[in-house]
């Protein structure tokens, strides 16, 4: 029973810690006049994708292996494709797609060289 307190714990500190930090990246962009550079996302876990932008932007996910499977479990997923590109500048609130595959599958050669 201890040891589930003390993990309840540590879990809790984590997210407080994953907390403040998006909170002081929110303020240091609306403080920049709200826009934001993109991140590199390719290759990267979807849950990475969750954490790296603001909690207001809207993100569009899709499967681009030609299942049109739904994804239920971010942590099972990476980026294949994302627009806009890295680099790019773009508003708090602005629009992310992103195009992801089950991890262990290779990205579509058709995607691979559109890498948008």
């Amino acid at each position: 029973m201890k040891r589930a307190t003390v993990l309840g714990a540590a879990v809790a500190l984590a997210l407080a810690a994953v907390a403040v930090s998006s909170a002081e990246s929110v303020a240091g962009a609306e403080e920049e006049g709200g826009e934001q550079a993109m991140p590199d996302l390719l290759g990267k876990g979807l849950w990475r994708v969750f954490t790296a932008l603001d909690p207001r932007t809207r993100l569009d996910v899709h499967d681009v292996g030609g299942g049109d499977r739904r994804v239920l479990w971010p942590p099972h997923w990476r980026v294949c494709t994302q627009h806009p590109e890295p680099g790019a500048a773009r508003g708090v609130r602005g629009r992310v797609v992103v195009g992801v595959a089950k991890k262990g599958e290779a990205c579509p050669a058709r995607v691979t060289a559109a890498r948008r």
